[in-house]
């Protein structure tokens, strides 16, 4: 039987991070396939888990959300015709509705007698949570409601009063799954895997229960149609997308990185608007979007720190990631990985050529252009 486990989390929550773990410390010895979708023209990530032996099935055409029913579902039934795997880690576009890709995971699995959904689990970083359920609430909290294990990401730099409440700011969107707060470091692979295998059952029952929401909302939307010239849905309501930034003055990289949004009257935030009742069913792309390029373009180690940080600037829109491979002007090559007020530049192997890409809302693809000078 194979095992069909879903690796979700927010842009930049550090899924891949996650997946390296579990591969070196807790499946070793296991057949693995891991099937990857990038959001956005350019994969990165895909190198290093080549270099495991890991077989990569890269979809950057556009978010899983938009290629559930054809690429995603055609790229399982393939991986199980091919190398019918102990199991399968599917790390979904860090904007996929986890409920979505659960959704597509269990039409497949229906067709497959040898494969079994397992266990739905969301990366998410402790230091961002309260600011990305505010403004990415309609994806944010999709990936927390369907997880059956959360696990908290960068905790080793939060307090034990901001652990708290980001714990109990999820706890909230999720009450019965399992949420890992103690620091990756002093964790062991196999303890974050059994917490997983753990909550298989909880995967299935929170995928079965969206399946009734949305056949319950698809009946209240047939019902709305009959009155759509009454009740037709207005989005020039203002969302304010709490400019007050929460400053603490402790560094704890909690400001408000989605107020560069202009609405022009639209919502395109990808929130929900409690206030007006109304729900926004977006697809990932009509929210996000990516520039990338490629480029045989030589950098310093400080250039490439210097444009990461002028992203937290938000002259470029709200930039959400950043990564990218490019060849080093003293020899050598750079990788580089970017959140928001966070960014690391690391010595790492070559690529045929530097690529970068950037992912947010809103973007100022030429202002990024002009900035990396690609």
């Amino acid at each position: 039987m194979t095992k069909v486990d879903v690796i979700s989390g927010f842009l930049g929550a550090g899924k891949t991070t996650l997946i390296k773990k579990l591969l070196e410390e807790a499946l070793k010895g296991e057949k693995i396939v891991l099937i990857e979708n990038e959001f956005g023209e350019i994969g990165i990530d895909g190198g290093f888990l080549q270099d495991a032996g890991i077989e990569i099935s890269e979809m950057n055409s556009g978010c899983i959300c938009c290629s559930l029913v054809g690429d995603f579902g055609k790229a399982l039934h393939k991986v199980m015709e091919q190398f019918h795997p102990d199991r399968i880690l599917i790390e979904p576009s860090g904007v996929g509705k986890l409920s979505d890709v659960l959704n597509a995971v269990a039409g497949v699995a229906e067709e497959e007698p040898d494969m079994a959904l397992g266990c739905a689990i969301t990366v998410a970083d402790g230091t961002k949570c309260r600011v990305y359920m505010k403004n990415f609430g309609e994806f944010y909290d999709n990936q927390i409601a369907h997880a059956g294990a959360i696990v908290l990401s960068r905790t080793q730099k939060m307090t034990e009063d901001k652990l708290s409440a980001a714990a109990a700011l999820l706890r909230e969107k999720n009450p019965r799954a399992a949420i890992i707060t103690t620091p990756w470091d002093q964790l062991d692979g196999k303890q974050i895997l059994s917490a997983m295998d753990g909550r298989e059952t909880l995967a299935q029952e929170l995928l079965a229960e969206a399946r009734r929401h949305h056949h319950d909302h698809e009946h209240e939307h047939d019902h709305e149609h009959e009155h759509e010239h009454e009740h037709e849905h207005e989005h020039h309501h203002d969302h304010d997308h709490d400019h007050d930034h929460d400053h603490d003055h402790d560094h704890d990289h909690d400001h408000d990185h989605a107020h560069h949004h202009g609405h022009d009257g639209a919502c395109s935030c990808g929130c929900h608007d409690h206030e007006h009742g109304h729900h926004h069913d977006h697809h990932a792309d009509e929210v996000f979007s990516s520039w990338g390029a490629e480029t045989p373009k030589t950098f310093t180690e400080a250039e490439v720190s210097a444009a990461l940080a002028a992203l937290d600037s938000g002259k470029y829109g709200a930039v959400l990631r950043a990564k990218g491979i490019v060849p080093a002007a003293e020899g050598g090559w750079l990788h580089f990985d970017y959140v928001p007020e966070e960014h690391e530049v690391r010595r790492g192997g070559a690529d045929y050529t530097g690529r970068l890409c950037v992912i947010g809302s809103t973007l100022d693809e030429a202002g990024l252009k002009a900035l990396f000078g690609v």
